[in-house]
C-alpha cells in the first residue's frame, strides 16, 4: 500500500513541478525586475527593525521571523540539503541559491501583503496570510484560491518530515534497540507518541505560547549550528575552493549524472530550496501576518531575511561539510545520516552526537511551529474560532509520519506545497502593486 501511495505522489509531483517551477522563478523574476531588487539592498534596514518596538496588537516582528525560522532553519537544511546533494550531486546547490534569492524577493511582496490586506478576530488581535490577501484583494476569484491553498495547507503543514527524520535519526544513530530489545516499529511507535506529548504540551498553549518557546530557543541553536559548521570550515579552509568549484561546475553539467539531466538538476534544487524557505508555499505570510507592523513594507523587509539565513547561509554551509567530507560518495547514506555521518568525520568524531542534540531541538521547535499553519488554515474554511481543532488532527499524524519511509513524506510535503504554491503565487503576482504603491510612498522608487 505504501508503495502504491509512494507511486501515486511521485506521479503527481511530476505533472506539477513545471508550473511550480514557472511560477516560482518565474514569477520571482518578474517581481525582482517589478521592485528593482530594492528589497535586497535593504536588507541592513530589515535588521534594524527587527529590534525596533511598536505599541499595537500582534506579535513583534522578532517573534514572528523567530517562529518562521524555527519552522526553516532545521532539519529542512540539515537533513534536506544532504538529500538534495544525495539526488542531485554538489551543483545542486547553486541552483538552492538561486532560488533563495528570488525567494526573498517573494516573501518580501507575500508578508508585506500580509500586513496590507488583513483583517482582526473576535478579540482584536490580527489575522493575516495569504488566504486573507486572496480573499479581501481578489473580490472575484479570492475566495476560490484562499480555499484553494487553504484546503492544501491542510496537509502541507503537516509535520510529516520532521517527524519520520527525528525518528529515524533516533533508530539509526542512537540505536536504542541495545538498551531495550523492541522492534524497529515499535521504537518508532513509541518516539512517536513522546513526540506527540511533548508537542502537544506547547501546540495547545496558542499562538503565544509557541512563539515565545521558539523565539527563546531557536536563535541560541542556530548560533550553536553556525559555530561548529564555520569551526569545521576554517579547520578545512584548503578543501573550500575546490568545493565551491565543483560546486558550480556540476551545476551546469547538461548530463548531472545524479540527477539524470541538467533539468533534473535544476528542479531538485529548486524543490529543496522551496521546502528549505517556503518562499512562495505562503507560510510564512501567516505569522507575519500577526505582527505588530503598521507599514506592511516593513514586516516584509525582516520577512526576506528568512531565506538569506536558512538557505543561502545554513544550507551553503552543510552543503559544504557534506561535499568535503565526501560522505555524500556514500550511495547507503541520505538524509540525516548523511549529515550526521559528515560532522561525525570532521568535528574530532563526536560531531554527529553534538549535531544530534540540535537536530533534536530544531525538530521538536518545528513541530511546534508548523502546528500554527494548519490552524490558521482550519479556521478559515470553518471559523476561526475552530482553528485549534486541527491541532487533534495534527498530533495523530506525528505518528504516522514516525511509521512511514521518507520517500512518502518527502512525496506527501512536495505535492502539497506545490498545490499551496500555485494559488499563492497567483495572488501575489496580481497583487504585486499594492506593494509597488507602498513602496513609492515611502520613497524608495521614484
Amino acid at each position: 500500500m505504501l508503495n502504491a501511495l509512494e507511486h501515486f505522489l511521485q506521479q503527481s509531483i511530476q505533472s506539477l513541478e513545471w508550473i511550480m517551477l514557472l511560477l516560482i522563478i518565474g514569477g520571482g523574476l518578474f517581481l525582482m525586475i517589478h521592485s528593482r531588487g530594492i528589497p535586497l539592498l535593504k536588507m541592513g534596514e530589515g535588521i534594524r527593525l527587527l529590534f525596533r518596538k511598536e505599541e499595537s496588537p500582534g506579535i513583534t516582528r522578532f517573534e514572528a521571523l523567530s517562529a518562521v525560522i524555527a519552522a526553516t532553519v532545521g532539519l529542512g537544511n540539515i537533513s534536506g540539503v544532504a538529500i538534495a546533494i544525495h539526488m542531485g550531486g554538489p551543483g545542486v546547490l547553486v541552483w538552492m541559491w538561486i532560488t533563495a534569492l528570488i525567494g526573498a524577493v517573494i516573501k518580501f511582496y507575500s508578508c508585506t501583503l500580509a500586513v496590507q490586506l488583513r483583517t482582526t478576530d473576535s478579540k482584536g488581535q490580527p489575522l493575516g496570510g495569504p488566504m486573507y490577501y486572496m480573499s479581501l484583494g481578489l473580490p472575484k476569484w479570492g475566495k476560490s484560491l484562499a480555499i484553494w491553498f487553504s484546503l492544501a495547507g491542510l496537509f502541507g503543514v503537516l509535520p510529516a518530515f520532521t517527524a519520520n527524520q527525528i525518528t529515524q535519526t533516533l533508530v539509526d544513530v542512537v540505536a536504542p534497540d541495545q538498551y531495550l530489545a523492541l522492534g524497529d516499529w515499535q521504537w518508532k511507535l513509541l518516539i512517536g507518541i513522546i513526540l506527540c506529548v511533548l508537542s502537544s504540551w506547547v501546540i495547545f498553549g496558542g499562538l503565544q505560547k509557541i512563539v515565545r518557546v521558539t523565539s527563546g530557543i531557536v536563535p541560541v541553536m542556530v548560533v550553536l549550528y553556525l559555530s561548529m559548521g564555520v569551526y569545521i570550515l576554517i579547520d578545512n579552509a584548503e578543501a573550500i575552493l575546490p568545493s565551491f568549484s565543483q560546486i558550480f561546475k556540476e551545476a551546469f553539467a547538461m548530463e548531472a549524472a545524479a540527477a539524470g539531466s541538467f533539468w533534473g538538476l535544476v528542479i531538485i534544487g529548486m524543490r529543496r530550496a522551496v521546502f528549505s524557505s517556503e518562499s512562495g508555499v505562503g507560510n510564512a505570510p501567516m505569522y507575519h501576518g500577526q505582527s505588530v507592523s503598521k507599514n506592511g513594507t516593513d514586516e516584509g523587509l525582516t520577512a526576506l531575511l528568512g531565506p538569506l539565513l536558512d538557505t543561502v547561509v545554513v544550507c551553503t554551509i552543510t552543503g559544504l561539510i557534506v561535499i568535503i567530507s565526501g560522505a555524500y560518495l556514500n550511495p547507503n547514506l541520505n538524509g540525516i545520516v548523511l549529515t550526521l555521518e559528515a560532522f561525525r568525520q570532521l568535528f574530532f568524531g563526536v560531531g554527529d552526537e553534538l549535531l544530534l542534540l540540535m537536530v533534536l531541538v530544531f525538530g521538536v521547535s518545528t513541530l511546534f511551529t508548523y502546528s500554527y499553519y494548519g490552524v490558521k488554515c482550519f479556521g478559515f474554511l470553518t471559523q476561526s474560532r475552530w482553528g485549534h481543532y486541527y491541532n487533534y488532527f495534527y498530533i495523530g499524524s506525528i505518528i504516522f509520519s514516525a511509521l512511514v519511509t521518507v520517500e512518502v513524506v518527502i512525496g506527501i510535503i512536495d505535492l502539497s506545497f506545490a498545490l499551496m504554491c500555485i494559488p499563492n503565487m497567483i495572488a501575489i503576482l496580481w497583487l504585486s502593486n499594492h506593494v509597488k504603491k507602498e513602496m513609492k510612498a515611502r520613497q524608495w522608487m521614484t
